[in-house]
């Protein structure tokens, strides 16, 4: 029988939407940004320019979230917008000096809710956990990509 408590996926999802919903109150709260628009921010800031595709599939985001989160940061000055030089159809973000201010803001304050949330975890159980992680994460997409 199917008990929600043991089921791993449900875990995963329960304890996804406590972090973020811990994260979502600092950034919302300090500097008006949603998640999908903190992990645009962050994308960016760590690869550079990049398309709404490409920000999709890194953060895991369908295109209207990134779509509605990009024109949100567009607004606020915090991206810039420019034609895709290799496809006519589609257009690069990339990080203004606000949103570069932003990203140096903001970075160090999610580290710090990290290290809070992981305090009473020994080094090797943290890269345990991202390493096992990464492992579902892949092992979700080979079995998503079979279906």
């Amino acid at each position: 029988m199917l008990r929600l408590d043991d089921y791993l996926p449900y875990r995963l999802s329960v304890a996804a939407n406590e972090v973020s919903r811990l994260v979502a109150r600092a950034y919302q709260d300090q500097f008006g940004i949603t998640i999908p628009q903190w992990r645009i921010v962050a994308n960016l800031a760590e690869h550079g320019p990049l398309t709404p595709l490409e920000i999709g599939r890194r953060a895991v985001m369908d295109k209207v979230t990134v779509s509605r989160a990009s024109q949100g940061l567009v607004r606020r000055a915090l991206l810039e917008r420019q034609a895709n030089g290799r496809d006519g159809r589609s257009h690069v973000l990339s990080l203004s000096e606000g949103g570069k201010a932003l990203y140096e803001t903001v970075a160090p304050m999610a580290l710090a809710l990290e290290r809070a949330l992981l305090d009473q975890w020994s080094e090797g159980q943290i890269q345990e956990l991202h390493d096992r992680l990464r492992q579902l994460q892949r092992t979700a997409s080979v079995l998503a990509a079979g279906r």
